[in-house]
């Protein structure tokens, strides 16, 4: 059995640090765009005047290097290639994603927004898997930022229990047209400030708590009755991350997005993705964590001797780096697994796996920023260091992104047989 990385994909991420090195380097440094990433990273991030929203300017200089990427053609590489992409696989984008959070932050890669290069387009899936005709042909503008399409999925009263979800859909004929009228709020739908569209997740038939019954709708963000009710400030800033209601929004019958009764697949076919992708990242950057502090250990000399000579700084980076490669493996081996099965088939035999990585990962991530704040003594406590802004975004995905809570529910659903094969 061979665990080495293929020949292509190695090459391939040559490719992209040579990339970075002659594009993006030099935008990150040009007009103190490193503002955005150094010590004064949150306050440059964040418009605290209006909201704490992100501040344009650093929207526009994320735009600005995914624009770079797809003329380069990296940015598409997870899409198919009738779109422009390169069909990446999960693998390929796992081994990518570990490789760019391990640099440290960086305009080539920001996990606190799910930027980066090498694009993360879980709603391009869902649109090609489960859109109509008209729905696909806004993947392209999905990808250059004409379409901004939120996930709304998590409500204020019941979390990431979306199958005792309050939003109804009713149908209606207003001025002679079918459709549909929505009631409802949700919670973290991400992106609402620049949205053009929210894929609403909403019942409409059976009871609380069966995932029959729920269907997503495409509702455009502008729609009477959409509002943003507030931005909740959050642990990292800037926030993006709002309440939002719908009050008798109504929507004609081709805003339904998939099958009716069965939108729970299109919310699986996002999560699946991203959280096997955000546990690579997680992994990545919790190898950058203790890959800093080794390095620090062995140059910094209180007292006229090494940190790096103390076993007690010795044994627990040694504790974490050995999770780390044991972690790389099971990610690796479920997303090649992943590639090789329908979204179905990873439901019903795989998503266990999928959420032992992302909940482990998230949890090493922010012991191994943790560890490296106590290494790097006063400078790791400071912002000059980027080690409380990786603990504090990964603390987050613990608590908010498929909690830690959540994730390990599924796997004890497979372990103690009341979920997984023969169980759907």
């Amino acid at each position: 059995m061979d665990f080495s990385l293929p020949a292509d994909l190695v090459a391939y991420l040559g490719e992209l640090d040579r990339f970075i090195a002659r594009e993006i380097k030099p935008l990150e440094q040009a007009d103190d765009n490193i503002r955005f990433f150094d010590h004064r990273r949150e306050w440059a991030r964040t418009d605290f005047e209006n909201g704490g929203l992100p501040r344009h300017e650093w929207e526009a200089l994320l735009r600005k290097a995914k624009d770079l990427a797809d003329a380069a053609g990296h940015l598409r590489f997870p899409v198919p290639k009738q779109y422009g992409g390169k069909d990446g696989s999960n693998l390929w984008m796992a081994v990518i994603r570990e490789h760019f959070a391990a640099k440290g932050l960086g305009l080539h890669n920001d996990l606190q927004n799910e930027h980066s290069i090498v694009g993360n387009f879980p709603v391009v899936t869902m649109l090609d898997r489960y859109g109509r005709d008209d729905q696909k042909a806004m993947i392209d503008g999905s990808i250059k930022g004409k379409y901004r399409i939120t996930f709304g999925l998590t409500e204020p009263h019941h979390g990431s229990d979306a199958t005792h979800m309050e939003t109804r859909a009713v149908p209606a004929v207003r001025d002679n047209v079918k459709g549909w009228i929505i009631n409802g709020e949700k919670m973290w739908t991400t992106g609402m400030h620049v949205a053009t569209h929210c894929a609403l997740f909403a019942r409409t038939s059976g009871n609380d708590g069966d995932a029959r019954g729920i269907t997503c709708f495409l509702v455009p963000a502008k729609s009477h009755g959409v509002k943003v009710e507030e931005y909740m400030w959050t642990f990292n800033m800037p926030t993006d991350h709002p309440r939002v209601s719908f009050t008798d929004v109504f929507v004609p019958e081709d805003a339904q997005f998939g099958e009716v009764g069965r939108g729970l697949s299109l919310a699986q076919c996002f999560v699946h993705q991203n959280r096997i992708r955000q546990a690579a990242s997680s992994l990545g950057a919790a190898v950058y964590c203790i890959n800093e502090s080794v390095k620090y250990a062995r140059e910094r000399k209180p007292f006229g001797k090494a940190l790096a000579e103390n076993q007690a700084i010795q044994f627990p980076l040694v504790e974490l780096a050995t999770q780390a490669e044991m972690l790389r493996l099971l990610i690796r081996k479920t997303a090649w697994e992943m590639d090789q099965l329908t979204e179905e088939q990873i439901e019903r035999t795989l998503s266990d796996r999928v959420s032992m990585c992302n909940y482990w990962a998230n949890r090493l991530c922010c012991e191994a920023a943790d560890r490296a704040m106590q290494v790097h003594g006063g400078m790791g406590y400071s912002r000059h260091k980027p080690f409380e802004h990786i603990y504090r975004h990964h603390r987050r995905y613990r608590i908010t992104e498929g909690s830690e809570e959540i994730q390990m529910r599924k796997v004890a659903g497979f372990l103690f047989g009341y979920m997984g094969p023969g169980k759907h």
